[in-house]
C-alpha cells in the first residue's frame, strides 16, 4: 500500500515538471486567452473570468482520468 501511495506521488511530481517545462517554453500562450475568456478592466477595476480556458482544463483532466481509470 505505502509503495503505490509513494509511485504514485512520483508519477505525479514528473507530471508536474513536464507540464512546467512545457508551460516555460511558451506552449501555453494561448491558455487565458481563448475567445471565451471575459476580461474586463474599468479605472480602478479589473476583472477576469477564465471560462473557456478553464472548461478546457476540466475536458482534458476528466480525459486523463478517464484514461488512467480503464488502465488501472
Amino acid at each position: 500500500m505505502q509503495g503505490s501511495i509513494g509511485n504514485w506521488l512520483i508519477f505525479l511530481g514528473l507530471c508536474l515538471l513536464v507540464i512546467g517545462i512545457v508551460a516555460k517554453t511558451g506552449l501555453f500562450s494561448w491558455f487565458g486567452n481563448l475567445p471565451g475568456d471575459f476580461h474586463i478592466k474599468r479605472e480602478g477595476f479589473q476583472f477576469y473570468f477564465p471560462l473557456a480556458s478553464m472548461i478546457v482544463v476540466s475536458v482534458v483532466l476528466s480525459g486523463l482520468i478517464s484514461l488512467v481509470r480503464k488502465l488501472l
